[in-house]
């Protein structure tokens, strides 16, 4: 996937009020359907998971439309779970 494919996924709106056309949320694929085999090497499963998803920042999950984004600066998610984890 070159870089350009991914910055036209992310993006990719459901939201109005932007400059960027909505896109139809039917098209969008149910992640519950996307299936990994864990017995393929990391990098493969990645691709494998791409591929079934189209989109990984826009996709839904049953009635719902999951819409990711990510700051540049932000903490990865491991930090966040860390830090969550202390907390409790």
């Amino acid at each position: 996937m070159t870089i350009e494919k991914i910055i036209e996924l992310q993006q990719q709106n459901i939201k109005e009020n932007t400059d960027i056309p909505i896109l139809n949320t039917e098209e969008l694929v149910d992640i519950r359907d996307v299936k990994i085999n864990t017995k393929l090497p990391k990098q493969e499963r990645m691709k494998n998971f791409v591929k079934q998803i189209k989109n990984p920042y826009l996709f839904k999950c049953g009635k719902l439309t999951i819409q990711l984004e990510y700051e540049d600066n932000a903490k990865d998610l491991d930090d966040m779970l860390l830090e969550y984890i202390k907390a409790i």
